[in-house]
């Protein structure tokens, strides 16, 4: 009986991770950028032979690796990554890889986010164009001109998230190792006027969100029925 209860409980435990999970997903299905996150959960056993029991993990996350669509803004200053890259930006807590491109040019110069957060080459250095040159021209492979000149390139990096990785923003992710900046690769650019919208599919991610929620509350159920029988035995054990 007190397995029951233990099993019931690491289940409710798991449920609540992949709920809240679920309903970050949802809540960033319109954030530019934002690749959702998944939790994988392994079987933990406890005892040999009858005594055998297994709960279930507290989970780890891992990020989504499916792209979003591509949508076209036609702003000179928004684009999107093409292929398995990402760009860097300069933050408090270091280099962040992000795919939200809405980016701008500051009073000096500065190519920056939409939070004011420099956005650096594949030197990791901050862009810095010349703001009396108006707009700048990038090409596939992210290299910017200005009238003509070339005056830097976008910077377009690969790393691995790994599980239970850390959040910048809404769609930042802070990598765990140093991340590797991409060079000479076709399979991977820069489109221009272009933004890629979120990869999450909000029917789906609210299906399973009810169905986890009922997941919750059944195995809430099951929790209520054996603590009942837990006060019956010892209701039982006491009279005697």
């Amino acid at each position: 009986m007190q397995n029951a209860l233990y099993v019931a409980l690491s289940s409710q435990i798991a449920l609540e991770k992949r709920l809240t999970t679920i309903a970050d997903n949802v809540a960033n299905s319109s954030t530019v950028g934002f690749r959702a996150t998944g939790v994988k959960f392994e079987d933990l056993v406890s005892g040999l032979g009858n005594e055998r029991v297994s709960f279930a993990s507290a989970g780890d996350t891992f990020l989504s690796g499916a792209t979003g669509s591509l949508r076209q803004t036609g702003n000179p200053f928004d684009f999107a990554v093409q292929g398995d890259a990402w760009f860097g930006i300069e933050t408090p807590v270091g280099t962040v890889m992000t795919r939200d491109g809405r980016f701008e040019m500051n009073d000096a110069g500065e190519l920056v986010t939409h939070q004011g957060y420099r956005v650096l080459d594949a030197g990791g250095a901050p862009l810095q164009l010349d703001p009396r040159n108006g707009q700048p021209s990038v090409g596939a492979d992210g290299m910017m001109s200005q009238n003509g000149v070339q005056v830097g390139a976008i910077g377009l990096f690969t790393f691995d998230p790994g599980q239970n990785f850390q959040r910048f923003g809404n769609s930042g992710i802070v990598p765990a190792t140093e991340p590797e900046p991409i060079v000479d690769r076709i399979d991977a650019g820069v489109a221009q006027g272009f933004l890629e919208d979120s990869n999450v599919n909000p029917v789906l991610e609210i299906t399973r969100l009810i169905m986890v929620q009922r997941a919750f509350e059944n195995t809430a159920a099951a929790i209520r029925s054996t603590s009942a029988s837990f006060d019956e035995a010892i209701k039982t054990l006491g009279s005697k």
